[in-house]
């Protein structure tokens, strides 16, 4: 679900959406601290390739300073109800589950594990049967996703049941 960004003491690598109530909205972004400008409160955004980049090699990224009204940070949880929603903020985005034959190559995937969930991590393949004769998807960490796009390192990977991942 989107909370207000204002809501947020820290705000430093959050997952972001951001828009413009009764236009649109984008989403995969990260936020970095808040600012004030002329007074007014502004979250400096960046797509996440750019976050990535910038955590991976050390480096100093641009980033668009976004009024902070107009910034929402993506929590896990919240009501699913009606898939139609207002254009006054961005609706709850549940995940669903991945099922034999689901497309999932390169979304952000949560696994399902005894004591919760482990989240940011991105899919490498679509669903296959494994050697057991269970179906699975290959992940690997949102970090190394972004890494093997950036410099080439291959990310390590990890076959996971499909029965345990959910599609963000």
């Amino acid at each position: 679900m989107a909370v207000p960004a204002a809501r947020f003491p820290a705000l430093r690598g959050r997952r972001v959406v951001v828009g413009v109530p009764g236009v649109g909205f984008r989403a995969d972004l990260r936020a970095d601290e808040a600012v004030a400008q002329g007074g007014r409160g502004y979250v400096p955004v960046l797509a996440e390739q750019e976050y990535y980049r910038a955590e991976l090699h050390g480096i100093e990224a641009f980033a668009v300073l976004v009024p902070i009204e107009r910034v929402w940070v993506e929590e896990p949880g919240g009501p699913i109800g009606d898939r139609l929603q207002p254009l006054d903020a961005p609706g709850p985005r549940p995940a669903v589950p991945v099922t034999v034959g689901a497309t999932v190559l390169g979304r952000r995937v949560v696994q399902a594990v005894a004591d919760g969930f482990i989240r940011d991590l991105r899919a490498v393949s679509d669903p296959y049967l494994a050697h057991a004769g269970t179906t699975c998807v290959r992940v690997c960490a949102e970090s190394a996703w972004y890494a093997w796009a950036l410099d080439g390192s291959t990310p390590r990977t990890a076959d996971v049941p499909v029965s345990q991942l959910w599609i963000e």
